[in-house]
């Protein structure tokens, strides 16, 4: 019961805090903490598909890209910016549903290989969509019409919006049977298919999911940005850098991607951009040894740590009774 009491008290601190963040502080520390609250939301979607279910997708520039532009087109066109990111993330969540039935059937490499080239299609299309997007040219955006410390607290509050939908999404997934189904196939695909386990329907479920926030954080950064083209929208490491985090905290977990996120921010902002030539050999090199030394995470490793401090004065006291 305290530790419950504990883990409120510190939530709604946090929330706290975060309402009370771009009131007090500077335009940087808001740049910052908007960008690390974009992270959240990127790391928090990649987990539907990547954590909870198994599948490396590397889809996640395809529908940011992909996002950015529909919202900014939209937005140019004089459409509401409320309407037009709900728009961006409507149209993401049906072209994730359509290509991952096209897919979903591939495993492993193989489908990572099908998920990254989503993001080299949707470039070129774009590239060649000259008179809508742009092209290669880049697409600019009408500004809102407001101080830029209103803005900033708009695109503040916009991104922690997405994010807290995205948390309150995860923590649902975890205890509903959708969860549960997107875990079997995670364990083994095979048996779950072999117990009843609409593994296809699930598998597109959890692609969806893995889209729609990523689809409006996409818009919304389209316009915090007011300018956009495609080798930016539609970068590897826009699908790289989610995958890191929801590693570096723990895959599959409610709160690893969260963890991750900030301490990936962190690593950038204080390490990452002083070794801007190696910054994507760095992120390659992170990913390998997260996956050979801590798979699970830093909450896993956590997790690790609790049980064998636990398990040792059990250990010993068999060793003396052993003796």
């Amino acid at each position: 019961m305290n530790r419950a009491f504990a883990f409120r008290a510190i939530g709604l601190a946090a929330l706290v805090a975060l309402a009370a963040l771009p009131w007090m502080a500077d335009n940087y520390v808001v740049r910052v903490a908007t960008t690390m609250l974009m992270y959240c939301a990127l790391a928090l979607s990649w987990n539907f598909i990547g954590g909870f279910t198994g599948y490396p997708s590397f889809a996640t520039a395809a529908f940011f890209g992909l996002g950015a532009y529909v919202g900014g087109v939209l937005q140019n066109m004089g459409l509401f910016l409320g309407l037009a990111w709900l728009a961006a993330g409507l149209v993401v969540v049906v072209f994730a549903a359509v290509t991952g039935r096209a897919i979903l059937h591939l495993k492993g490499h193989y489908f990572a290989i099908a998920s990254l080239v989503i993001a080299d299609v949707l470039r070129e299309i774009i590239n060649g969509l000259t008179s809508i997007t742009g092209g290669g040219m880049g697409l600019n955006l009408t500004a809102p019409a407001m101080g830029v410390e209103a803005q900033s607290r708009l695109f503040y509050f916009s991104m922690a919006v997405v994010a807290a939908v995205a948390l309150a999404t995860t923590v649902w997934l975890d205890r509903s049977r959708l969860g549960f189904g997107l875990r079997c196939i995670e364990q083994n695909e095979d048996a779950a298919i072999r117990i009843g386990v609409g593994t296809a329907r699930l598998k597109t479920i959890a692609f969806a999911l893995s889209s729609v926030f990523v689809g409006i954080v996409g818009a919304i950064y389209a316009s915090w940005t007011v300018y956009i083209d495609p080798s930016e929208a539609f970068d590897i490491l826009i699908s790289v850098k989610p995958i890191v985090m929801t590693l570096l905290g723990g895959a599959g977990s409610v709160l690893g991607p969260i963890y991750g996120a900030f301490l990936f921010l962190l690593l950038e902002e204080t390490v990452w951009r002083n070794f801007l030539h190696v910054h994507s050999g760095v992120l390659g090199l992170l990913v390998v040894l997260l996956i050979l030394f801590m798979p699970r995470g830093l909450l896993g490793a956590g997790s690790r740590l609790r049980v064998a401090t636990w398990l040792r004065p059990e250990r010993a006291a068999k060793r003396r009774a052993g003796s």
